[in-house]
């Protein structure tokens, strides 16, 4: 008989004893967790080097350097649509907010002999035809780079045998789509945000609007861009995580690649100085590089939230109810079998009264005469 939930003191069942032993090791203490970082690391470099982070990593880096092209096409070619309604100069105020950015993600060689040529070439077609066949190839090719981090969050979650290898190559598109829709709307208020500061405050606060666009946008843009990770490592798992447990591994990813591109930019300019140089291919070597250092970074974070998973999951919830739910199923379960076996011993009683001595129940049979 099902009763009401019962907060009271009793007896844990087993269900209840594993489940709050879940709860106690999802609910670890800080001294705990710190405890714990080297096991952490240690599990978070095994697990990467099991999924063949470093191959990831390399697809990554092919897809995305011929994803750039059709990923300029996508989003330059798009804002032509919406730049009337933040000024007349938004494409270009926008153009040179990204190779600004670039400047300090990339060497100088990268951003004058591949970013910028590559901008001027996709601002020559203007504004792009949405229903056009190049769009859409573009959407596609576009696409790959995410497909590529998509199968390799899943795989890092041990998530990758849910969705079929079709869906979540579409999947990825889908992904994909909404990045560069949100890509169109965000990067004109990203871009032109200093300059409706500057209008919208008052004069006499010129100054200190100026120091905080000097030392607060590129901050500002780098916390936009560990969202749009989170975003990504939540919505690229079909059974995801809370939203506060992917965040370490995109604050990984984030310092991790900051890190990566300082280091390659010094190595590559005394490479440069030095005179050991690549000649025509020096250019899409060093972006290779950084693209790899980029897709090593996004798996690695991924990786990194896939340990702390193993080491501390995430609550199921439902403390008292899954507590009562256990308890009501096991109730239900044990009647259930009490019963099967007392009506199978009674038949059996059954069985040996009516036939006791061997002798039937119906009297002896007849005998022909």
């Amino acid at each position: 008989m099902l009763v009401g939930i019962d907060t009271e003191h009793h007896a844990p069942t087993d269900g209840e004893e594993n489940a709050s032993q879940d709860d106690r090791q999802s609910r670890a203490s800080l001294p705990e967790v710190i405890r714990g970082i080297p096991r952490l690391a240690w599990r978070t470099t095994v697990k990467s080097w099991d999924d063949s982070i470093i191959g990831w990593a390399a697809q990554a880096a092919f897809w995305q350097a011929l994803s750039l092209p059709p990923l300029l096409l996508g989003v330059l070619g798009s804002l032509g649509y919406i730049a009337d309604w933040f000024g007349p100069d938004t494409v270009q105020i926008i153009t040179e907010r990204i190779i600004s950015f670039s400047e300090h993600a990339f060497t100088p060689n990268v951003v004058d002999d591949l970013i910028a040529p590559t901008v001027e070439n996709v601002l020559g077609r203007g504004r792009v035809a949405i229903m056009s066949v190049s769009f859409v190839m573009s959407l596609w090719a576009g696409s790959s780079a995410m497909s590529c981090f998509v199968s390799s969050i899943v795989h890092a979650h041990g998530q990758h045998e849910i969705r079929h290898p079709v869906w979540q190559r579409i999947f990825a598109l889908l992904i994909y789509m909404v990045f560069l829709v949100s890509g169109v709307l965000v990067l004109p208020l990203v871009a032109l945000g200093p300059t409706y500061l500057h209008q919208i405050l008052p004069d006499a606060w010129d100054p200190a609007i100026s120091d905080l666009v000097d030392w607060g946008y590129f901050p500002f843009v780098g916390v936009l861009l560990i969202g749009a990770l989170v975003t990504l490592y939540r919505f690229a798992l079909p059974h995801p995580a809370p939203w506060h447990r992917l965040l370490p591994g995109a604050l990984f990813a984030g310092v991790f690649f900051w890190v990566a591109t300082y280091v390659l930019r010094f190595y590559l300019t005394a490479l440069t100085r030095a005179g050991y140089t690549y000649g025509a291919l020096a250019t899409p070597i060093a972006f290779l590089l950084f693209t790899f250092f980029l897709g090593f970074a996004i798996v690695v974070g991924a990786e990194l939230n896939a340990s702390i998973e193993e080491l501390w999951p995430a609550p199921r919830g439902g403390g008292v109810v899954r507590n009562w739910v256990t308890s009501q199923t096991t109730e239900l379960t044990d009647t259930l079998r009490n019963r099967a076996l007392n009506g199978r011993g009674s038949g059996d009683g059954r069985d040996r009264d009516d036939g006791r001595d061997g002798d039937d129940p119906d009297g002896p049979a007849p005998t022909a005469r």
